[in-house]
């Protein structure tokens, strides 16, 4: 389902927990997906927001890659509580990132 893997995910969580210290490391980060990874990185958070079901996974992909007007890094940056979103859209979906951001966290 996911064309971006749950560490890249984990990645993008635990840099915009730390927003004010690593704004400029996580716009790299998304400038550096592939297109498809942008466009579910967009559609997790909003399934996790609540903008659409996790059922609804197709058509918010679907709008996702249609509308993508802005450049997906402001985009995201911009959206208040990005962290939590994306989480929330991996538990919707019944994935967890745990591990991975665990792993990072150590270094791993």
């Amino acid at each position: 389902m996911l064309e971006i893997s749950v560490r890249k995910v984990a990645n993008v969580i635990l840099m915009a927990r730390e927003l004010n210290r690593a704004e400029g490391e996580l716009r790299a980060f998304i400038d550096r997906l592939t297109e498809e990874e942008q466009i579910d990185l967009v559609t997790l958070m909003w399934v996790g927001r609540g903008s659409f079901e996790a059922e609804e996974w197709a058509e918010a992909r679907a709008t996702a890659a249609h509308e993508a007007t802005t450049p997906t890094a402001d985009y995201l940056i911009g959206t208040p509580h990005l962290s939590d979103h994306l989480e929330n859209g991996l538990d919707a979906l019944g994935i967890s990132a745990i591990d991975d951001e665990d792993d990072l966290i150590r270094g791993g």
